[in-house]
């Protein structure tokens, strides 16, 4: 664990000074001073810093986008905070640049009771970072009996996902569709076919053969996202595809979009730029599910986030303890941080290298997770919510996950030089910077 401290500071007056605002919702990419006044944008455009009383930010060379949430993450409080707190995991997104973040329910207890978001909201309390906890589809993640849906989306869960299992039954799963429709809450799958999965610990390929292990076919993931776009078609209520890694997902997903299906659908920022040769060096930080897949697969992915087919950027954030993961490969456990490492990986190498552009980024980050969560709009114009981001694209620095926030430093990116990374945050009234 790290000695440094991350703690924002409160502020009623900001001014960010010379910043290029960037914000794909209204168009605007410009040049200006940007007023913040108790959580409020109240004005933009030339503002002269001796009239303000207030905290006054140089933001020359930076970029001032809308607030980025992560939709996917896991926190582990209650029952791992070995792992992850809630405070934990809120340091570490806002060191990595976002304004919000939404919790996994496979905690233990598991999040399927109202209480249970009851517990997250007020351990997020006064956070910089807003917690948007996502409730159980089904009762002790067991893919059986519905989950108290109605009660948590009024305690303030935003969507409703097993993450971690796949909710195996059709009908269980049309079920939660239908009533997360009426509530205007997203559903949320985790999807794998387990029977395909079996044993298999990394994607099925020709590295598979020359490392011996047991391997993942891609249509195990391509498999279920059939059946849930089937069921989101025949249903027409939404449904979100979460962590998607495959070329033939995509290929179901753009099809679907094409015909006006209710689908959406995320990606992770290590599929989009590591494939399953990584795994060829035995480092255990490569283990995740779904697996690094093909070159093939991470191209088609790269085109999917450009062009739209997939919506949103998130991380899958899973901190394990170094005992989880210093194992053989076979062992490990599954998963990887990627709260402190996302937005930096994306601008080094893919907006830098001009297979993304910035607004793209942004709009993946920032705008796609308050769309799919229902939540309301954040927009560089007076009068919006301060949810602010703050992006350096000339920051040059070194994944280093032993000086990260978070409790855990499983990280895939481990010793990556990176140029571009995240330079501070402004939400609720409080500021912070990465320094």
């Amino acid at each position: 664990m790290n000695s440094k401290i991350f703690k924002a500071e409160a502020a009623d007056c900001i001014l960010l000074k010379g910043g290029r605002l960037v914000d794909p919702q209204t168009g605007t990419d410009e040049k200006a001073d940007l007023l913040i006044e108790s959580g409020k944008i109240t004005k933009i455009g030339k503002i002269d810093e001796k009239t303000i009383e207030g905290r006054v930010v140089d933001c020359k060379g930076k970029i001032i986008a809308p607030g980025f949430i992560d939709m996917h993450v896991h926190l582990r409080e209650p029952g791992e905070e070995h792992k992850e707190t809630i405070e934990s995991g809120c340091n570490a997104a806002m060191n990595g640049g976002f304004t919000g973040v939404a919790p996994m329910p496979n905690t233990t207890p598991v999040t399927d009771q109202r209480n249970h978001v009851t517990f997250i909201n007020r351990q997020a309390k006064g956070h910089l970072v807003d917690v948007y906890p996502i409730g159980a589809i089904t009762k002790g993640l067991k893919g059986e009996e519905l989950a108290e849906m109605g009660e948590m989306k009024v305690e303030g869960a935003v969507a409703f996902s097993d993450d971690g299992r796949p909710v195996e039954s059709g009908q269980v799963m049309r079920r939660a569709m239908e009533y997360g429709n009426m509530l205007g809450a997203a559903i949320i799958n985790h999807a794998e076919d387990l029977a395909i999965t079996g044993a298999g610990v990394m994607n099925e390929s020709f590295s598979s053969t020359e490392t011996g292990f047991r391997g993942i076919p891609s249509v195990s993931e391509s498999a279920m996202v059939a059946r849930d776009v089937l069921l989101a078609e025949f249903t027409r209520c939404p449904v979100h595809i979460a962590h998607v890694s495959t070329k033939e997902s995509v290929r179901l997903i753009r099809d679907a979009k094409s015909r006006n299906v209710k689908v959406t659908a995320e990606t992770c920022p290590h599929y989009l730029t590591m494939t399953d040769k990584a795994v060829k060096t035995f480092n255990t930080n490569t283990k995740m599910k779904p697996p690094l897949r093909t070159e093939e697969d991470r191209l088609a992915l790269i085109e999917a986030v450009a062009d739209g087919t997939i919506d949103a950027i998130a991380t899958d954030h899973a901190p394990h303890h170094e005992d989880d993961k210093d194992n053989d490969y076979h062992s490990a456990a599954f998963g990887v941080i990627g709260l402190e490492t996302a937005v930096g990986v994306v601008l080094d190498r893919l907006v830098q290298s001009g297979q993304l552009t910035l607004e793209t980024m942004i709009e993946r980050f920032a705008v796609a997770p308050r769309r799919i969560f229902h939540l309301p709009e954040v927009k560089l114009e007076t009068g919006s919510e301060a949810s602010l981001t703050l992006l350096d694209t000339e920051k040059k620095w070194t994944v280093k996950g032993r000086e990260f926030a978070s409790l855990s430093f499983n990280t895939p990116f481990e010793g990556w030089a990176l140029t571009g990374g995240p330079a501070g945050v402004i939400n609720k009234g409080q500021l912070y910077l990465n320094d």
